[in-house]
């Protein structure tokens, strides 16, 4: 029987422990190795051997009473690293803060991942949907405001990716059309900024602008969430140049010059 290269080993060991580590969530934040097998399809000896690694270099926590998991402080070490060299994370807080306090709503910069929307910074108003965003949480990005703000400043072959998959409707509302998407992909690079009105969850609506970088790249954007009681539809253009201009705030802080 042929022997098992000792380097296809290793990087299959990191491979696992980082599909084991990727697979903790806001909603599933506590693991049992048996979930974690069962979940991820591997070996309980596996999962079992690969957490006591991940333990001992504090990337997880063991609860000596139920036995389960959670995501260790290393790993929080590791993200402040990270969003302290991400410059539209720095720059975008203060612009954040006093437009949250301006429309008392929540606000978000977020930016597209392998197809999917990630958030990056998140203020809260003092009266937030909290089961909407987190940072680090992934959303769709056909039925969100920040989602479809970025896939209509990112270029066709990122549209044409999206649109390869089938559009879930994930409301009454949301766009699944693909002539139609298109359209309205254009329709937000003509005016500067995008909507979803129920389009992801019921009662929750949401707009977005883009944020560009020193290069007149749009790389993030910035949206703003609430219930539909407080963002009507009579209020979008008060709204929406309130949200362009915090946008090119922190795109002027990043450099744009456009």
């Amino acid at each position: 029987m042929e022997s098992k290269n000792p380097e296809d080993i290793y990087l299959s060991s990191v491979k696992n422990a980082l599909r084991i580590l990727k697979s903790f969530s806001m909603d599933e934040p506590e693991k049992k190795v048996s979930d974690i097998s069962t979940s991820l399809g591997l070996n309980k000896s596996t999962v079992s051997r690969t957490m006591a690694t991940l333990a001992s270099e504090g990337f997880v926590y063991k609860d000596p009473e139920t036995k389960k998991y959670r995501l260790g402080l290393s790993l929080l070490s590791l993200s402040s690293i990270v969003n302290s060299n991400m410059d539209v994370y720095r720059e975008s807080y203060p612009v954040l803060s006093r437009l949250v306090e301006n429309l008392g709503e929540t606000a978000h910069i977020s930016v597209i991942d392998k197809l999917e929307v990630i958030y990056l910074q998140k203020v809260e108003c003092n009266h937030p949907v909290r089961f909407l965003t987190h940072v680090g949480r992934r959303n769709p990005p056909h039925c969100t405001s920040s989602g479809k703000v970025l896939l209509a400043y990112g270029g066709e072959e990122m549209v044409d990716a999206i649109l390869e998959q089938e559009l879930k409707k994930y409301t009454k509302t949301t766009l699944t059309d693909p002539d139609k998407f298109r359209a309205h992909l254009r329709d937000i690079r003509k005016n500067g900024y995008s909507t979803s009105f129920e389009e992801f969850h019921e009662g929750v609506n949401s707009l977005a602008a883009p944020i560009y970088d020193y290069r007149g790249k749009v790389v993030a954007a910035l949206s703003v969430v609430g219930p539909k009681q407080r963002i009507q539809s009579h209020k979008v253009q008060g709204f929406a140049k309130k949200i362009m201009a915090a946008a090119k705030e922190v795109s002027d802080r990043m450099g744009y010059r456009g």
